[in-house]
């Protein structure tokens, strides 16, 4: 299949292996879960009432005080006391296979082509890391919020894009499915969009 590039740039021909997969809600879906999963930390705890510090002698008489019974001041129903049910650390990792993955990605990139979101440029560059620049360029694209992918880091354009609120800027080698799915429209360089192609095989 063949790409409109933008700015009167000739059409680019790519693979309908990668761009022209019918898109699979259900997987999509789950690669996008278990990415989120992968960025949570997991370190949360709290002390059950055996980790409470203090809470060994019996604060009073089992009978005769007239106050109910209290084994410990350390209780999960006392101020200061453990947690009954206490949150240990845990791993959220969700496992996903690599042939998922890249299904996935070749899915959600088919279809932002179908929705027209994909645009390609022949290249971007900025000739000072300059914010109003790469604003100036977007607003002739029509583009808003967008994902800019370029082949390689760029100090520029990453200099440039960091103060832009809806603007993303990664290398070809770091796409993964949430940017892909946070952004309104995807901007791509022809280079960007070969090095993807070739990774997706």
């Amino acid at each position: 299949m063949k790409l409109k590039v933008a700015n009167g740039g000739a059409e680019l021909a790519v693979s309908d292996e990668t761009f022209g997969r019918e898109y699979n809600p259900a997987l999509v879906f789950q690669v996008v879960n278990a990415y989120l999963a992968a960025g949570r930390t997991g370190t949360k705890a709290q002390k059950t009432r055996a980790e409470v510090r203090g809470g060994g002698k019996k604060p009073w008489a089992q009978k005769g005080s007239g106050s109910a019974r209290a084994g410990s001041i350390r209780s999960p129903i006392w101020v200061g006391g453990g947690r009954a049910f206490a949150a240990q650390p845990r791993d959220f990792t969700q496992k996903v296979n690599r042939k998922m993955y890249r299904g996935a990605i070749r899915a959600m990139l088919s279809e932002l082509v179908r929705q027209d979101r994909l645009v390609v440029t022949p290249s971007l560059s900025l000739e000072a890391p300059k914010t109003r620049l790469l604003a100036a360029h977007l607003k002739s694209l029509a583009l808003d919020n967008v994902l800019i992918i370029v082949e390689a880091p760029d100090e520029k354009l990453t200099l440039a894009a960091r103060n832009l609120p809806h603007v993303e800027l990664l290398p070809a080698s770091a796409i993964n499915p949430v940017s892909l799915a946070r952004h309104d429209k995807v901007l791509a360089t022809v280079g960007a969009l070969k090095l993807i192609e070739e990774r997706l095989q």
